[in-house]
């Protein structure tokens, strides 16, 4: 049988329990909060906490969205989101108006301030992809990895709710 590590039960060792080190998702939980605290620092000269940093990188993906797809984008429900953009939009960084063909939509959209984050948000992204210690190769290997296993993670709560 295979327990929550991925490892097989060991004969004769049914009544061990796997240490910490073994469980992935304290791998998962553990390096997230190692990100954390390398982002924090570098986001405070920018005055951004990282959930905003993320939907700025999105909205300079693509411009104009709806607050549903920034969230679906992000993973953030909007009682989560909304207070997040209120907060940019306060910075002077997004504008939110209602959808003039469907008011119940509010569309947000990147300034010229908001833009020009963006360019200073590149050093972020150097600074982030060194502080890994992985090569571009590797860190792409890994992000691959990581989106298959949210996939599957997703794909589990789903039929789990069917």
């Amino acid at each position: 049988m295979i327990d929550e590590t991925g490892q097989a039960d060991q004969p004769g060792g049914a009544d061990r329990l796997p240490g910490l080190d073994e469980f992935l998702c304290f791998a998962v939980y553990s390096t997230n909060l190692a990100f954390n605290r390398v982002y924090k620092p570098l986001l405070d000269e920018l005055g951004l906490t990282y959930p905003q940093y993320i939907a700025l990188v999105a909205l300079y993906e693509e411009t104009d969205q709806t607050v549903g797809q920034l969230g679906d984008k992000l993973f953030l429900d909007s009682s989560t989101l909304t207070p997040l953009l209120k907060r940019l939009e306060a910075m002077g960084a997004v504008t939110r108006r209602r959808d003039p063909q469907d008011e119940r939509q509010v569309r947000v959209n990147l300034t010229a301030q908001g833009r020009a984050l963006r360019e200073r948000g590149r050093a972020v992204r150097v600074s982030m992809q060194r502080a890994t210690g992985l090569a571009p190769e590797g860190q792409r290997h890994l992000r691959e990895a990581m989106v298959r296993l949210r996939g599957n993670l997703t794909a589990a709560e789903h039929e789990r709710r069917s």
